[in-house]
């Protein structure tokens, strides 16, 4: 099957849409498909051999974050022209609804169109009033998919229509036999807290969990806190007391085989994301790594998290909460085991063996049933003008 996927954000700038995007394009090439991923992307941007550049994108806030998309006359020009070199079975297209290479696709591309919808953003007053200009874009979607429910609830509210829920993937083993690294592992009197995403975007947590820092080590003087991600360093500390600043340790941005020791090495791994969440798929990785888990009680988290059974959750920008639930998996070993027992286990239903078998059925459904549109036209064509067929 020849398969377009869309990615609307730039590739450049890693989240975790593109790494969804990413990994189903090599789950997929794996199986002998062919495919083709079309995303925005800096000149001087290594890109993977199946990764077309449709140009330099440009910061747009989005969704509580700010978003680097793709959009205008020239991106719609190379938009058509990699759809007409392509000639795609079908086109899977990422956030359709967003201002970028997603929703330029839909309205040049003929022929099966999937959707995925990875945002939950229950009060987005942008995508009411933009409905009437998309809705002749959505029309030509033949299927959609949702992420999670909350997505497909905040696409259902806004938007109509309805999708089916299939989880972003991951793979599994590849967390699971990372080699943890010595030096980010704890000891009984000097644990480690591992956080990872992008340290001057709010939404992701890191200024609640510098809040509770103080908290945790006043009962556990020992324990380091390590941070993967990008941003200023300096203004991440700056709330905590000096002589507590050398219990965070940050470590930049970090490879895929990194971030799998590092969630393999610690302690605890620490999601306090504030919002904006439509599903979580750093907790996927960490239970994947067999680390036991710490989250906010987002309700896509607590999803993720089998409502606490996989993993334990806080209130929500609670920070006081945050360091009580830490302090307490620090002391208890025997909860932690179990924790990560329970999480790797309910983890193996997020593997793309299981993930890209669901999209793949999406994929097969929409293009059997272009060919019997295509094939009952064929049959009223002949009918009309009295010709016999083969």
């Amino acid at each position: 099957m020849r398969i377009g996927i869309v990615c609307p954000y730039s590739w450049d700038v890693p989240g975790g849409v593109q790494f969804h995007i990413r990994d189903l394009a090599e789950h997929l090439i794996r199986l002998g498909h062919e495919v083709s991923v079309l995303a925005p992307a800096d000149d001087e941007t290594p890109l993977p051999p199946f990764v077309v550049s449709a140009g330099r994108a440009v910061p747009v806030p989005y969704n509580g974050s700010v978003a680097r998309l793709n959009f205008g006359f020239l991106s719609a020009a190379r938009v058509r022209r990699w759809l007409h070199e392509g000639d795609f079975d079908v086109i899977h297209i990422h956030e359709p609804t967003s201002p970028s290479l997603g929703l330029l696709t839909c309205w040049a591309a003929q022929g099966p169109i999937v959707a995925t919808f990875h945002t939950s953003n229950p009060r987005s007053r942008a995508m009411i009033a933009a409905y009437p200009i998309l809705q002749p874009a959505l029309e030509k979607i033949s299927a959609r998919i949702a992420v999670s429910e909350y997505a497909r609830r905040t696409l259902v509210e806004h938007l109509g229509g309805d999708a089916v829920v299939i989880p972003n993937g991951v793979d599994v083993d590849f967390f699971a036999r990372a080699e943890p690294k010595e030096e980010w592992r704890g000891r009984p009197d000097a644990p480690t807290i591992g956080f990872i995403g992008r340290i001057d975007e709010p939404r992701k947590g890191l200024p609640v969990l510098m809040r509770a820092l103080p908290g945790i080590l006043e009962r556990c003087p020992g324990t380091r806190l390590l941070v993967a991600g990008r941003g200023d360093e300096e203004e991440a500390v700056a709330a905590l007391p000096r002589e507590m600043r050398a219990n965070v340790e940050f470590l930049g941005m970090v490879s895929d085989e990194d971030k799998a020791r590092l969630l393999r090495s610690v302690d605890i791994y620490v999601a306090p994301n504030t919002g904006g969440e439509s599903f979580g798929i750093i907790l996927v990785e960490a239970l994947s790594a067999g680390a036991p888990v710490l989250a906010s009680d987002l309700d896509a988290f607590a999803q993720v998290l089998d409502q606490g059974s996989a993993g334990e959750l806080f209130a929500n920008e609670d920070a006081d909460a945050l360091a009580a639930a830490a302090v307490r998996l620090l002391g208890d070993p025997g909860h932690r085991a179990g924790l990560s027992e329970r999480g790797s286990s309910h983890v193996r239903r997020f593997d793309w063996s299981r993930v890209g078998s669901d999209i793949l059925a999406v994929y097969e459904t929409v293009t059997a049933g272009a060919a019997s549109v295509a094939a009952d036209e064929r049959t009223g064509l002949f009918s009309r003008f009295g010709l016999a067929r083969d």
